[in-house]
């Protein structure tokens, strides 16, 4: 049955015809995405939001269990200085409830598990595990700590906004992390909280080879471990949020309508969507992952840097998991769930269960070379990798989950991997100075486009807020 624009549902391609002409097109219904819209729609424009997928929110995704537990599939968490995102989830009449940190998390190194309790201060820990507790030898961990010390001290010095002007960002740039670190002959375990950070620590599913030093420093200067990244949860899932934005939204949002071109004549802009139909506006925001902006034909053309940064920018590989259990079974053994650690295939493990802890839920993460071998091996044996590597954190109840769950973000054509981009040895020095500009009428949001925790929701809310703002600018000027 056909939408007629007035009954609150969104609208699907082919259901309905296009309107004209509107103010302003939002690229991608993703969480940055809906708040650019809303914005906009708040501020009296005509928005129309063209979505590729036949569901809004991008990477916030839900799965409900056979138990009936609804989990994220993708991003989870809000941190301890997400305050717009705080602000939206009280504003949505959501709840929030606090991570489980409480008793002593598993560092596992080597083969061996070892239990240890938290430091509250990141930067003076090893991976979020204080030092001293960790029986390993006493020059392994100086010198870690001692990397890690000169590290921080150089994240100091990147400016959020312009890290390609850090002093001397240019070598830094083009320095690899691997390289920076065997320069300094740093010994395995002092290696391994570089590398963790490059692949489950926020940065984006890479590994140090692949990315700079200056990158790495950019990230952390912008959405720093220290600051608790990963502080709250929401009852009944983070991808609520999604949902009730584009329910305020309604018939504004038109899904399974990829856009193909962008045109822009000066004083409006046409959009093609893959199925031949064409929407004029005034403005357009594109708010899908970097890589993806690529599938789009632009007249007239991106300048060449930008398509050099684009080019450059590769998402992260990652695939999540989420385990689940009748209960938290680890926290009546003072345990909090949180595990990191060389093994095999899981590098993290969080516990993402409800206040009270039943069910129990170890939220997961398959992330850089290892999503890549990982994906290559028949479904059997990615669950006994799985399986085998959450016994090793938490013993032999863990292999037994009533549910296992494997998402992998990297198979979604609309987000081409997870959680975020990376940049490219060469790639801030050589074309980051182009990293916000618009493109004559066209706006770039998503959260890769934030200057604060680029990656993060926190991020995605920011970029969306501007890209409308500077929309509006453009059209009331």
């Amino acid at each position: 049955m056909a939408n007629n624009g007035e009954d609150g549902l969104i609208v699907r391609s082919g259901q309905t015809k296009r309107m004209a002409s509107v103010d302003v097109v939002v690229v991608g219904a993703g969480l940055s995405g809906l708040i650019c819209a809303r914005e906009l729609r708040r501020a009296g424009l005509d928005v129309r939001v063209l979505e590729a997928r036949e569901r809004v929110g991008g990477r916030l995704h839900s799965h409900t269990t056979a138990q009936g537990w609804v989990v994220d599939l993708g991003g989870q968490w809000g941190g301890l200085s997400h305050h717009r995102l705080a602000g939206l989830v009280e504003e949505l009449h959501l709840q929030r409830y606090p991570s489980f940190y409480e008793g002593d998390g598993i560092f596992h190194w080597q083969g061996v598990a070892h239990r240890s309790g938290l430091e509250p201060d990141f930067n003076s820990s090893l991976l979020f595990f204080r030092p001293d507790a960790l029986p390993l030898p006493t020059d392994q961990i100086v010198q870690t700590l001692q990397l890690q010390r000169e590290f921080h001290h150089l994240v100091q010095q990147v400016p959020a906004a312009t890290p390609w002007t850090a002093p001397g960002a240019m070598q830094l740039d083009r320095t690899t992390i691997a390289s920076w670190l065997s320069r300094r002959r740093a010994c395995p375990l002092a290696r391994y909280p570089f590398s963790w950070l490059t692949r489950v620590g926020g940065s984006g599913g890479f590994e140090p080879w692949e990315s700079s030093m200056l990158h790495l420093a950019w990230t952390q200067a912008v959405a720093p471990q220290r600051e608790g990244p990963e502080a709250w949860l929401v009852e009944g899932g983070m991808a609520q949020v999604a949902q009730r934005l584009a329910d305020e939204l309604g018939p504004c949002i038109q899904l399974r309508a990829p856009v193909a071109a962008i045109e822009d004549s000066g004083s409006w802009v046409r959009i093609h969507d893959g199925g031949g139909e064409a929407l004029e506006a005034k403005a357009v925001v594109v708010a899908i992952p970097p890589p993806l902006r690529r599938a789009i034909h632009f007249s007239p053309p991106l300048p060449a840097t930008w398509a050099g940064l684009l080019q450059r920018s590769p998402m992260g590989s990652m695939v999540k998991v989420l385990a689940i259990y009748p209960e938290a079974f680890w926290r009546q053994e003072g345990l909090n769930g949180l595990g990191v650690g060389n093994l095999a295939t899981l590098e993290l493990t969080a516990d993402s269960s409800p206040p009270g802890g039943k069910p129990g839920v170890l939220a997961a993460f398959i992330a850089g070379e290892r999503a890549a071998q990982w994906q290559q091996h028949d479904p059997t044996v990615q669950r006994q990798a799985v399986l085998a590597d959450l016994a090793a954190y938490w013993g032999p109840l863990a292999a037994s989950p009533s549910e296992l769950i494997l998402e992998n973000w990297n198979v979604d054509p609309w987000s081409a991997g997870a959680f975020t981009s990376f940049l490219i040895p060469g790639a801030w020095s050589g074309y980051g100075a182009i990293w916000q500009q618009p493109h004559g009428r066209v706006f770039w949001a998503g959260t890769e486009a934030a200057q604060r925790w680029p990656g993060y929701f926190e991020g995605a809310i920011e970029a969306g807020l501007a890209a409308a703002h500077h929309a509006q600018d453009t059209i009331n000027g």
